[in-house]
């Protein structure tokens, strides 16, 4: 079902707001919509429907810069009566979804109340407890605000919801209430689209929202000619800044502005989400003492040219620093890596050297301008954005869907550069062929044929990679074909493979994958933990004749995240070694093993997801290690079976690393754990077989096998008796 481009005063009324609108009334609806998508109308989105939404938005951010980004998604309950039952958003990659902890929370009287979810059900792909959850505990109707960006997500939810009987209204496909006022759902749609804007970039343009931030004066300088910026802004608008630090993966500089300001690229604040701070320099021409390096306050990369001053990269690495080489430093090269770390949002807060480049390569995507009600002057002074080749002022950079705010003193300017487009072109380009071209036309876009030409190349590229993405999961999807299969967030295609995903694991407690532990032990001395990675990092300090290790197992293990979890067990590891243990470095991977077996042994859906990728069985061996044959990284493929790969960039342990050579030991552990659910499960079929034979050996039938293995009574022989 499309939506339309109608606005109230038609197109041009809609290219005066900045943005199309996607709501209608009665009028008109039947050229919309055929008469089958009308058979089972959805109840109209009424003025209340579009609050508890707007509701739905702020809870869903009420927890950023706690944790790293992550698709923000809320749900309130409301009973018949418009009482609010039940709330509560989701907290991090791998935790509790949201439809889930309202549901607790709203116990009985969740039955017959309405769902308000900002955004489509869809935290772990492979995880249906959300959507059992809601239908589970009785809820009849479900307003959802934004259909999940992510291809593998998108529409799955709602469909389980209509399937179940549950009425599904979906805000800009829905009716509206004829009482709705259209701009209030215009609005709420736009709350839900900011809330989720790092996610709309990633699934459409395959990169993660890049924001470029400056402050300048009045007359458009960041910095003396002297270079002294210290402080172009108000504190009101910095303090804007920190809480944009913390909503980002990364923060990147450019090494002119570590030379020059030796910043510190923290989020001042106690806790919460450290984004990784990213440097560029081809030349590696950097200090040899920066507050960079000092990776106790965060993690920091620096990113350069392959053999770049080799010692100085040593002092990098000796101080805790990432390096990492590419054959040739460009903006896109960084936008590629963090796309492939799972990254969101990425922060730029460079120079205008860096911020020209990344600009005219597509890479900017959204501009957050602060202007002092300063004067400096100057002709060498710096300018936020450097040389852009532009000789005509047609040439100039038009933003889409623009908007001012007073910030303290200051004025703060947000607006999306061609390269994105926009986020309702964006939306579109998601909901049907062409939608982003279209939703860009009717909001003014491209007002120069080079700009209108520069969109068309874009919205070609953009479908080009959704119908790559499309070819893609299909291909993955076959069961008869060899094929790789990579894993990595939980919120990622195959996303129940990962660590993080939220599926709790009983394991013993105490030391485990030592020589001297055992893997038994009766009920009193086992424990649950909240996933994967809460165990393994809290194993890394077990049996530590140390008080603090002591405490930081238990810290590790109530975490209230995977992501934090991980955090601290990474953090002390790295600033307090002796707290180690001494044997992790040979148990790490017996630790890791057992945890596996424990979650795909007793969750259902990412065992079924796990079998999904062994293809076809062998049936000329019963040996577990044989069913599959032998594949990359030394792990187990079969006929049709997948290879498994980890595809963190960064961990060449674990993962495969950047540049595909890691050791990957995540994905053959994973392998291994399937074949051993291969096994089992054909011993089981075994001994099933094994019993109907010997039943109707002994009731005198004859029995025939049939395809699934299973045997049936042969008709055509005489019953004892």
């Amino acid at each position: 079902m499309q939506r339309g481009l109608h606005t109230r005063g038609g197109p041009a009324a809609a290219a005066s707001r900045g943005r199309p609108c996607f709501f209608r009334h009665n009028a008109g609806l039947q050229k919309l919509r055929s008469r089958a998508a009308l058979r089972d109308t959805p109840a109209p989105v009424s003025g209340d429907d579009l609050s508890r939404l707007v509701e739905a938005v702020e809870l869903s951010q009420s927890l950023q810069g706690v944790t790293a980004p992550h698709p923000n998604a809320a749900c309130i309950l409301v009973s018949a009566s418009g009482k609010a039952v039940g709330s509560a958003c989701h907290r991090a990659q791998g935790t509790t979804p949201s439809e889930v902890l309202a549901v607790q929370q709203a116990g009985e009287a969740a039955r017959g109340a309405t769902a308000y979810l900002n955004l489509e059900t869809g935290d772990c792909h492979g995880d249906e407890s959300a959507v059992a959850a809601l239908v589970g505990a009785g809820v009849s109707r479900v307003v959802v605000g934004l259909r999940h960006p992510l291809a593998h997500l998108r529409n799955k939810a709602i469909s389980a919801y209509a399937a179940a009987g549950l009425d599904v209204s979906v805000l800009g496909q829905a009716l509206l209430h004829p009482s709705t006022d259209q701009e209030t759902a215009e609005s709420a749609l736009r709350a839900c689209l900011i809330a989720n804007e790092p996610l709309l970039h990633r699934a459409v343009l395959k990169k993660p929202l890049s924001v470029l931030k400056y402050a300048m004066t009045l007359d458009g300088k960041i910095a003396t000619a002297a270079g002294h910026s210290a402080w172009v802004s108000s504190p009101q608008s910095r303090a804007v800044v920190f809480e944009q630090r913390a909503a980002s993966d990364a923060v990147v500089v450019g090494g002119n502005t570590v030379r020059r300001d030796n910043p510190r690229l923290t989020t001042r604040r106690e806790g919460g989400h450290l984004p990784v701070r990213v440097v560029m320099s081809r030349t590696l021409d950097l200090p040899h003492h920066a507050n960079l390096w000092d990776t106790q306050a965060a993690p920091t990369i620096v990113m350069t040219q392959r053999g770049a001053r080799q010692g100085f990269q040593a002092h990098l690495r000796s101080r805790g620093v990432e390096v990492v080489e590419f054959d040739f430093l460009t903006p896109e090269c960084v936008a590629d890596y963090c796309y492939e770390r799972g990254f969101l949002q990425v922060f730029w807060e460079c120079g205008g050297t860096l911020a020209a480049p990344a600009i005219s390569s597509g890479v900017v995507h959204k501009v957050l301008a602060f202007v002092a009600p300063k004067i400096i002057g100057g002709a060498r002074a710096p300018t936020p954005v450097g040389e852009l080749g532009n000789v005509e002022m047609s040439q100039a950079v038009n933003l889409l869907e623009s908007e001012w705010k007073q910030v303290g003193p200051d004025l703060m300017m947000t607006g999306y550069l061609p390269s994105s487009g926009g986020l309702s072109a964006l939306e579109q380009a998601l909901s049907f062929p062409g939608g982003r071209a279209a939703a860009a036309a009717a909001a003014g876009m491209g007002s120069t044929q080079q700009q209108q030409q520069q969109h068309l190349l874009q919205e070609q590229h953009s479908g080009a990679l959704l119908l790559q993405e499309q070819q893609q999961q299909q291909q993955r999807n076959r069961a008869d074909s060899q094929r790789i299969i990579s894993f990595y967030k939980a919120w990622d295609e195959w996303g129940s493979l990962s660590n993080f995903s939220p599926h709790p694991i009983r394991m013993p407690v105490g030391v485990f994958g030592s020589s001297s532990s055992s893997s038994s032990g009766s009920s009193s001395s086992w424990r649950e933990y909240a996933s994967v990675e809460h165990f393994y990092q809290s194993q890394k300090f077990a049996g530590v004749d140390h008080l603090d290790a002591a405490a930081l197992v238990e810290s590790i293990s109530a975490a209230l995240s995977p992501e934090e979890a991980a955090q601290l067990g990474r953090r002390v590891e790295r600033e307090r070694p002796e707290l180690v243990r001494r044997d992790w470095a040979d148990a790490k991977r017996t630790v890791m093993r057992a945890a596996l077996q424990a979650k795909f042994s007793s969750h259902a859906g990412p065992r079924a997801m796990l079998l999904s990728t062994a293809g076809t069985r062998s049936s000329s061996s019963s040996s577990g290690s044989s069913v599959l044959k032998s594949g990359a990284w030394g792990g187990l493929g079969g006929e049709g079976g997948a290879v498994l790969v980890e595809s963190s960039p960064h961990d060449r342990y674990w993962g495969q690393g950047y540049d595909r050579s890691g050791q990957n030991h995540l994905g053959q552990l994973l392998m291994q754990v399937r074949a051993d659910l291969l096994e089992k499960e054909q011993q089981q079929r075994q001994g099933q077989q094994q019993q109907q034979q010997q039943h109707h050996a002994v009731n005198g039938a004859y029995t025939q096998p049939i395809a699934d293995g299973s045997w049936v009574p042969d008709l055509q022989q005489p019953l004892a008796g």
